[in-house]
């Protein structure tokens, strides 16, 4: 199978997810170890040009997960219905996901794309 590239597409094409049909369905297996396609976007790292970055403070999260249901580019990591992290090779930072969380301090906070997160978690504000 020859790989088009985006501009040799024809409108309507089909991309598939998937290198191979799936024997039980995508959400029953962890991310990592889907047999992603060549053509899908979780093959390609598109957060080149955020300039902010939600960064995560496990010490607040209750796992509401706000966060991750209303994140457009699926970049929250939640396993067993607790938030794990940030995919930052996908999240844009559009931060949603900040504005969506009702913790207080909110446990989603953005910050410089140059921040690194250690030093972000210090200053993180104090609860009220």
């Amino acid at each position: 199978m020859k790989y088009l590239g985006w501009d040799e597409l024809l409108p309507g094409a089909i991309l598939f997810s998937f290198d191979e049909e799936l024997e039980k369905d995508a959400a029953e297996i962890l991310p990592e170890e889907r047999p992603y396609a060549e053509t899908n976007s979780h093959e390609a790292y598109v957060g080149d040009w955020r300039v902010l970055k939600p960064v995560y403070n496990r010490d607040l999260c209750i796992d509401c997960q706000f966060c991750w249901i209303y994140c457009p580019d699926i970049s929250i990591i939640s396993r067993d219905k607790k938030m794990i992290g940030v995919d930052y090779d996908h999240c844009k930072g559009c931060g949603i996901c900040v504005e969506v969380c009702p913790t207080n301090p909110k446990s989603l906070l953005m910050f410089e794309e140059r921040v690194d997160n250690d030093e972000a978690l210090a200053q993180w504000p104090e609860k009220e």
